[in-house]
């Protein structure tokens, strides 16, 4: 499945995400890593010291994704910081007025 406006995909279907009861926050591109996290965890008791690995490729996949909606976000204020700016040139109070015919 393709998500608008990222460069990742959905891996995990919403049957998969249903079956290992993923909570709709974490139903993002990197459900598919946090399902064997979640897994790993029950496994091994929430032991903080085990599923190291899993853990680092779940929150490294999160980052990412922070980190492109960050970008995407810094573009769009730019892009309406040139509308603003072309809108003030083009409705400009001159400072200098033109009524003392100098």
């Amino acid at each position: 499945m393709e998500v608008p406006g990222s460069s990742k995909k959905m891996i995990a279907t919403q049957a998969e995400m249903v079956e290992e009861r993923v909570p709709l926050a974490y139903k993002d591109q990197c459900a598919h890593l946090l399902i064997p996290l979640n897994q790993c965890r029950q496994s091994e008791l929430y032991l903080p010291w085990k599923c190291v690995s899993e853990r680092h490729t779940y929150e490294k996949c999160e980052y990412e994704l922070v980190m492109e909606r960050m970008l995407q976000m810094q573009k769009i204020r730019e892009q309406e910081a040139k509308l603003k700016q072309s809108q003030k040139q083009g409705t400009a109070i001159p400072i200098i007025p033109n009524t003392a015919n100098a």
